[in-house]
């Protein structure tokens, strides 16, 4: 099931079968015509291990990702990262095989560069084709939302986010009147259902969106019987509306549809990936912050009386207990039941533990709690257990953020929420954006966070 996302939920699109189907042979092939092509550019013979490399090539990178609707620059850092992540496995079979030897070293180097190059200028031109194709009168899909409330006009907001791929939303046919319907699709109102086939004859209607509740299935059958004798596609869109759907995707169980509403991104190879990446990128940074950790240590032990790290219990993966590891920047050690959160000029606050919680530099130990698994570098922040207690009754899906380990950072703190919550709508801001990050993860994306993160390090000034 196709579909396009907001920061609300997701909701079934019309499948883009052509743009898949290309999407999931070039990235591949571009991989292995890249190097096929730069095997003869510099020489390098066609022989058998170039072959068994293209081989494991395609059947790494196959399918590949459909990026023709996303913003360049956010296709760009993803298919660097994809490509990083191919690269690396490549390299440690090869290292493990003691096959590398059996390449030049310019040809690899040549090749690494030039195949996400090749992938973008593919992303743009097929970009480019794709809106000039939808730009034409006979290509345009006009769509009719069937439906006057939330879920109708959301829909109709992804309909409209796709008017450049060929998307046209036509109106809302609703037998409700104008008052009870939501206030953003009044003015779009076109008629009763009724008059349904006569709507669809006059503007040409190719897409339609039931977005009525399942509860009302007998309109619903006699909605498609109407709407299969129009010719015109249909797509019944799942009332789930007051859900937040995480990860959501249609599933085939025996024969028996599913639909999935709330599942973890990091299952199968999206978990591996994001564990590795993990692995890889606190060991590196651990090494280069080694002076930083202990010229902060001394600071620590300097500044006041009491160890230097502070072990506070937070909740992990699945809301399981553990452990996590911050410099210590107070004078006491709150971790108990009730957990006073810092406040500006909070007299508990040490001078230089003011400095270290400015730059983040407290944060640092818990590269050691992502080595151990307890955490990742990129996720939902971890709450003091005695925070979670007291918000998960008053804000919606707060504990849906522990689907997935706690990062350092995460996607909530580089959009500004940072600091003290003082505010339940500050806390809620925070899930909302944890709650995004889960629909949206892609490896990218972490590595987007990660920048972002070490540029506010130096200029934010919320925390204290």
């Amino acid at each position: 099931m196709t579909q396009a996302t907001d920061a609300g939920g997701v909701f079934p699109m019309a499948p883009q079968s052509v743009p898949v189907f290309v999407a999931a042979l070039a990235e591949p092939l571009l991989a292995v015509l890249c190097l096929l092509l730069s095997s003869l550019w510099l020489g390098q013979p066609l022989d058998r291990s170039v072959m068994l490399l293209a081989v494991f090539t395609m059947t790494l990178m196959f399918p590949g990702t459909n990026r023709f609707y996303e913003r360049p620059s956010n296709s760009a850092v993803d298919i660097v990262a994809a490509w990083a992540t191919v690269v690396a496995i490549l390299f440690l079979c090869g290292y493990a095989s003691d096959s590398l030897r059996f390449f030049r070293r310019d040809l690899m180097a040549f090749w690494v560069v030039t195949t996400p190059v090749a992938q973008m200028v593919f992303v743009l031109a097929g970009r480019w084709w794709m809106r000039h194709h939808a730009a034409q009168p006979e290509n345009r899909r006009p769509a009719l939302v069937i439906g006057g409330g939330a879920l109708g006009a959301k829909v109709a907001e992804a309909i409209q986010a796709r008017t450049p791929y060929g998307h046209d939303l036509v109106g809302f046919v609703e037998d409700r009147s104008p008052d009870r319907c939501d206030e953003r699709i009044r003015a779009r109102l076109l008629g009763g259902l009724s008059e349904l086939p006569a709507l669809i004859r006059q503007h040409h209607v190719k897409d339609a969106y039931i977005t009525f509740a399942l509860s009302s299935q007998p309109r619903i059958r006699t909605l498609i019987s109407v709407l299969q004798d129009a010719a015109v596609s249909i797509y019944l869109v799942p009332d789930v509306f007051g859900v937040n759907v995480i990860q959501g995707r249609m599933r085939n169980m025996d024969g028996v549809p599913v639909v999935s509403l709330l599942e973890s991104p990091f299952v199968g190879l999206n978990g591996l990936v994001k564990r590795l990446s993990d692995i890889v990128l606190a060991s590196l940074i651990l090494l280069l912050i080694t002076p930083v950790l202990l010229a902060v240590a001394i600071g620590v032990k300097l500044s006041s009386p009491g160890p230097i790290i502070f072990q506070q219990r937070r909740n992990g993966l699945d809301g399981e207990e553990i452990v996590v590891y911050k410099f210590r920047s107070m004078r006491t050690m709150d971790n108990g039941a009730v957990v006073k959160q810092a406040t500006r000029g909070d007299p508990r606050v040490t001078p230089f533990g003011a400095f270290i919680r400015r730059t983040s530099l407290d944060e640092l130990p818990q590269f050691v709690n992502v080595l151990q698994g307890r955490m990742s570098i990129v996720g939902p922040r971890p709450h003091a257990v005695a925070h979670n207690e007291q918000y998960r009754p008053v804000i919606r899906s707060y504990m849906v953020r522990h689907k997935v380990k706690p990062g350092i950072t995460g996607w909530a703190q580089v959009n500004g929420c940072r600091g003290e919550t003082d505010v339940v709508e500050k806390m809620a801001a925070r899930v909302h954006y944890d709650l995004e990050y889960l629909r949206n993860w892609s490896l990218g994306l972490d590595l987007r966070i990660i920048a972002r993160t070490v540029r506010q390090m130096f200029f934010d000034r919320s925390v204290y």
